[in-house]
């Protein structure tokens, strides 16, 4: 069964990919988690996302189309990539999330794929 790794970071993790000081070690932490998750042959499909204030919110306001520069509110903890797994049960993607080396982690049971 397919689970996605919703992984969310503060604004100081954020903070930590790009600080000379920290970057080395943030990266590290990320790094051997990534590579025990793909190493367990359980990856779908991954990615890391740039910061929140990279990115465009579409909503919709009695049929207007609005258009906002970065995340649609501010919160404490932001998306900052998702992991898709395919693993027996929750029980196997709660381990695999307890690893995560990010602020909290989100673990969802997948709906049926899209197919073409």
């Amino acid at each position: 069964m397919n689970y996605t790794l919703i992984m969310y970071e503060t604004t100081e993790d954020f903070a930590k990919r790009t600080d000379p000081i920290h970057k080395e070690a943030y990266t590290a932490s990320w790094a051997h988690y990534v590579t025990a998750l793909r190493e367990s042959g359980i990856v779908v499909s991954s990615a890391g996302l740039q910061s929140p204030e990279t990115g465009t919110t579409l909503s919709r306001n009695g049929g207007e189309l609005l258009v906002q520069d970065g995340p649609i509110t501010e919160t404490k903890e932001q998306i900052g990539g998702l992991i898709i797994i395919d693993v027996p049960d929750m029980d196997h993607a709660l381990e695999w999330a307890a690893r995560c080396p990010g602020s909290s982690v989100e673990v969802r049971p997948n709906l049926n794929p899209i197919t073409k």
